[in-house]
């Protein structure tokens, strides 16, 4: 009975210093959430009006760019998958590998090409322990990304959309990344940067403008509309990943705490359980001294009766 007191006793010690370490994981991926939003918030303005100024270029000009122009026949497409480096997130690399899957799924049954490109060690083990081939990847910044970062993931890209087909250049661009929510909602989605897909048509904008609606301004491009493209491109698809990779640190950094929190409620919830079976068998410990004090002390007065008569 002693011994399994003391069993009892060391694996809510053991439990104790887990629920410390959990807890103090919490409070950081949850300082560190905040952080990130405000990142993200800060990025978006600047995407959004690069965004809106290669509409203007596209609804003002007819030239033919692969920032804005679909290709007749689509042979290859790149996929950039954005996971995390660490884990004790949850689901969070997981459901993003399940969305990277589904867009890999459906570009090759629309008779695409596709190649990968990875930031995260948890992607890069992913695809590596299945033997599938990666174009390019990157690691070691998930947590907490900078400009510089997002410039080092689009430089390959850009000059893939910029290169011929035949000499190992794509049509088509995409990105798979979890987009933050809410401190409880993060949500894999997934988004064609290039050819860029303008909200309306052509139609639908001439439709706005009949009722009265703001339209696009007129511009004079110099030194031509494909210049100042080919100036757009870098600048568009670099803030749109940078978002991204924003938006997924804040995702992981949500995760974490939620992961941590369930974790630590778990060794709560086990340091009660323990307990209560250390305490119920120190209980039987103690009735059992007890009783065997009494039937030796019964057993004394038996002999010492017999002894007299």
């Amino acid at each position: 009975m002693g011994a399994q007191i003391r069993v009892l006793k060391r694996r809510i010690k053991s439990v104790t210093a887990t629920k410390k370490i959990t807890r103090a994981m919490e409070m950081i991926a949850a300082s560190r959430i905040v952080k990130a939003q405000r990142k993200v918030a800060a990025s978006a303005p600047y995407a959004d009006e690069l965004t809106n100024a290669v509409t203007a270029v596209a609804h003002s000009s007819d030239v033919k760019h692969p920032l804005t122009t679909e290709v007749e026949r689509p042979r290859r497409a790149a996929l950039l998958l954005i996971t995390s480096d660490r884990g004790l997130a949850g689901g969070y690399s997981s459901n993003a590998l399940k969305a990277g899957e589904h867009l890999t799924s459906e570009l090759v049954s629309e008779g695409k090409e596709v190649d990968t490109y990875i930031v995260g060690r948890k992607g890069v083990a992913y695809y590596g322990f299945r033997e599938r081939s990666i174009t390019d990847s990157w690691t070691g910044f998930t947590d907490n990304p900078t400009y510089a970062d997002a410039k080092m993931v689009a430089a390959p890209l850009i000059e893939a959309i910029e290169r011929d087909t035949d000499k190992g250049g794509v049509d088509e661009l995409h990105i798979v990344f979890t987009e933050f929510v809410s401190m409880m909602t993060q949500t894999p989605v997934e988004r064609r940067l290039l050819p860029l897909t303008f909200e309306k048509s052509a139609e639908e904008s001439a439709q706005v403008f009949a009722k009265g609606a703001q339209a696009h301004a007129l511009y004079d491009f110099e030194p031509s509309a494909e210049k100042v493209l080919d100036a757009l491109l870098p600048r568009y698809v670099e803030s749109r990943i940078y978002n991204a990779l924003l938006q997924a640190a804040a995702s992981k950094h949500a995760a974490t705490r939620r992961a941590m929190k369930s974790a630590t409620d778990n060794a709560e919830e086990l340091i009660k359980s323990l307990s209560r079976l250390a305490n119920a068998a120190r209980q039987a410990e103690i009735t059992q001294e007890i009783t065997e004090i009494v039937g030796g002390a019964s057993a004394l007065a038996d002999a010492t009766a017999g002894s007299d008569r």
